[in-house]
């Protein structure tokens, strides 16, 4: 299973699924789990890892690769004001308690019980993303007190468990709650340290002397896809940003939600077969 012409294999899929992500990132502004994840479910399977475990491989593999992602993205968003920090010191606790909790459930579960959890919520993110705009909001200021403190802890653990950033969860939830979305995007990017942190730290004590990972993984982390989707993705995502230009961003959105819907009907399927 560890011959050269497997690891080859596995490290162009890992390079695939880098350029997939960065090109859908360019495209619409997403990126990190919400687009790793699925892609690292349908490429797994073709190496032989078990359907018992893909689904935690694939969630830690990708919280390691937003680490270094999330770093730039703040950075670049503080740098230009843009990050709200009393609204992220106000969340900041309970999206960390939330990942506590989250990453705890995610390695106790079993590989069906995370593609749940990824294909419920991926559905409803496509469902936003399909029928909703820019504008769409629910209130015009998000809560204060104990249900702010539920908000931060929900995106935390829902993060952590589908193996995503602050952005997938933390935009649309904010945006909704009368957040400027520019606020949102820039404020929801800290989150990803927040919660990539020690959910993949969570991942890779939990997954040491696990039966059922690929090779070269660290816990549940598969080293190979950590050393491969970063730099691919960072490569692939300026091919996104100039296909933006010429194609309309509401074609755009919509597309990725139908890729998110069908996604997450074939998670879906997989667990009623």
């Amino acid at each position: 299973m560890v011959d050269w012409q497997w690891l080859a294999g596995l490290a162009a899929a890992m390079v695939f699924t880098g350029c997939v992500s960065g090109v859908l990132a360019g495209l619409l502004g997403v990126g990190g789990g919400i687009v790793i994840v699925p892609v690292l479910f349908y490429v797994l399977p073709l190496f032989d890892v078990p359907e018992a475990t893909q689904m935690k491989v694939a969630v830690a593999t990708s919280l390691a690769t937003i680490i270094p992602t999330s770093i730039v993205s703040a950075r670049k968003h503080y740098q230009k004001g843009a990050m709200d920090m009393a609204l992220l010191r106000s969340l900041a606790p309970s999206i960390f308690v939330g990942v506590l909790v989250g990453t705890a459930l995610a390695v106790a579960m079993r590989g069906p019980g995370l593609t749940l959890v990824f294909a419920v919520t991926a559905l409803a993110v496509a469902i936003n993303m399909g029928f909703t705009g820019v504008d769409f909001r629910l209130r015009d200021s998000l809560p204060g007190g104990a249900a702010r403190q539920l908000i931060g802890g929900g995106i935390g653990a829902i993060s952590a468990m589908m193996g995503i950033g602050g952005g997938t969860v933390g935009v649309p939830v904010l945006s909704m709650a009368g957040v400027a979305i520019r606020q949102a995007v820039a404020t929801s990017s800290a989150f990803g340290l927040i919660i990539s942190i020690p959910a993949t730290i969570g991942f890779v004590l939990a997954g040491i002397g696990a039966e059922g990972r690929p090779p070269y993984s660290l816990g549940w982390v598969n080293l190979i896809g950590f050393a491969l989707i970063v730099p691919s993705s960072i490569v692939a995502t300026p091919w996104g940003v100039r296909l933006a230009h010429s194609i309309p961003p509401l074609v755009l959105k919509r597309a990725f939600a139908v890729f998110l819907a069908i996604t997450s009907t074939r998670m879906l399927y997989t667990l009623i077969k």
